[in-house]
């Protein structure tokens, strides 16, 4: 069979994951990376044995070789990147957020269409394996009608810093950088609902609180104490067209008690929570049922859900189908995200039509 030639751009934490799980498929030639930071790029070549390290982007764009490229960059260079790339023929998988805004989500789209190019956003909880049992469920009616879902991703203390608390690059804070996963992973298995209406509020109380001693957390390389411009809480309530309902809340920094990720959904036959872990509820024989499936993995899987996700991107490149989360998603999900962030400064419900 024919082998895709991928190069991955931006070679930050992220790119560690799409890097192995290249390396992985017997059908990839891993043939070239590229970073700003030239020494970065240099050693995640020699470390998984890359054919090319490039100068520049415009060498990257300009190699006829390579036939796709996997975007691991600042979120406020996905956008101009995706493009760039489709426009020289390349296919592309490109990390989550799709963009900084709706109107940029939207040029990756018109320009993916033009050129007709496959474009993967990174939803990468749709990969996961307890993803993809529930959405069987879902899909043969075990759940009915889903009309309502709860999701929340709260880290009690858990600002990056560096890029990921810099507006200008990452477009926001939590909400932008978790949100758009507990959002999506609920948004998809409610069937993608076409957004009615958001209401959402941001705050921004606590800072990055450096000043805590003797708990870790997970610091960007970048990070610097006095760099945060972004939100340490959102809520909204999305309503879509059908009449059901998202809620959700997530955080990098609250006085919460501990870290926690929730995802629940509501149907007219039954519920699920996917997260902390994969459980179903019943009704049989005029009782309540909590169902446990038995498999390997009740939450979300790492790295078997970013291999099970570059897979996708590589069989959707060869043989031209379409990808699980394609660039449609990404364009819905911008609507979403940017409609929080709107509805939150003017403090009113936001509508669309």
């Amino acid at each position: 069979m024919k082998q895709l030639k991928v190069c991955v751009i931006g070679t930050g934490s992220i790119s560690d994951m799409h890097l192995q799980a290249f390396v992985n498929h017997p059908d990839v030639v891993l043939y070239g990376v590229y970073d700003l930071v030239k020494e970065r790029a240099e050693e995640k070549a020699l470390r998984y044995n890359v054919t090319n390290v490039y100068k520049n982007l415009e060498e990257v764009l300009n190699d006829p070789n390579i036939e796709a490229v996997s975007i691991c960059t600042w979120n406020n260079t996905h956008a101009e990147l995706a493009i760039g790339a489709i426009k020289a023929g390349k296919h592309v998988l490109v990390e989550k957020p799709l963009s900084m805004n709706l109107k940029e989500a939207l040029e990756v789209q018109a320009a993916a269409q033009k050129y007709n190019r496959i474009v993967q956003v990174g939803f990468v909880r749709r990969f996961a394996t307890n993803t993809k049992v529930l959405k069987e469920f879902i899909d043969h009616g075990k759940l009915g009608d889903i009309y309502y879902a709860k999701a929340s991703c709260i880290r009690r203390l858990g600002n990056p810093g560096g890029w990921f608390a810099d507006k200008k690059r990452s477009g926001g804070g939590p909400l932008i950088d978790l949100g758009v996963h507990v959002i999506d992973i609920c948004w998809y298995l409610m069937g993608r609902p076409k957004v009615k209406s958001i209401s959402g509020n941001t705050y921004s109380h606590l800072g990055n609180r450096a000043n805590i001693q003797n708990l870790s957390f997970y610091k960007a390389a970048d990070y610097d104490k006095d760099q945060n411009n972004v939100e340490d809480m959102a809520n909204a309530l999305i309503t879509f067209a059908n009449g059901s309902s998202l809620f959700v809340d997530v955080s990098y920094t609250l006085h919460a008690k501990e870290d926690e990720i929730q995802v629940k959904l509501f149907g007219t036959k039954g519920g699920a929570e996917l997260e902390p872990e994969l459980i179903l509820i019943s009704e049989d024989n005029d009782t309540i049922m909590n169902i446990h499936p038995q498999i390997d993995h009740l939450s979300f899987d790492f790295s078997n859900a970013f291999q099970n996700e570059i897979d996708s991107f590589v069989s959707s490149c060869l043989t031209g189908e379409k990808p699980i989360a394609p660039v449609e998603d990404g364009v819905e999900l911008m609507k979403i995200l940017t409609g929080i962030y709107e509805a939150a400064e003017k403090k009113s419900e936001i509508t669309f039509f």
